[in-house]
């Protein structure tokens, strides 16, 4: 089993959740979350904001360094772990930055709260 990670826009959370469960995948846990990618920084004009230079500061505008995104996690079988990061890269995929990353990590184990039962019986098998 593995654990999918995936920012993304936070216009695009319902838009990926309908997608997701078409797939059948349902089980998700979703939060907010705020950064920014590689892309799109210019380190000189931070580094002037940052040191309190007000010509640095106006360049970057009113707005937070960080970008509101949605986080969303999901553990799945091996099995679906290629149908989910497709699902989840057709759904947000806009070709602009800031579409988005996706993080694939190994899981050993999941466990029910309410039955105890463990392993691939506890997550979506479609």
């Amino acid at each position: 089993m593995k654990e999918i990670m995936a920012v993304i826009r936070m216009n695009k959370i319902n838009h990926t959740k309908k997608a997701l469960i078409r797939a059948g995948v349902s089980s998700m846990t979703a939060m907010e979350a705020l950064g920014r990618g590689k892309g799109l920084v210019n380190m000189d004009l931070l580094r002037g904001a940052e040191q309190g230079f007000e010509e640095a500061i106006a360049q970057l505008g009113q707005t937070d360094r960080l970008i509101p995104k949605r986080a969303i996690f999901l553990v799945v079988p091996d099995k679906l772990v290629k149908k989910t990061v497709n699902t989840i890269i057709d759904a947000n995929q806009t070709g602009k930055s800031g579409d988005g990353v996706i993080w694939v990590m190994p899981t050993f184990d999941a466990v029910s709260v309410r039955t105890a039962e463990n392993g691939d019986t506890v997550l979506d098998e479609f």
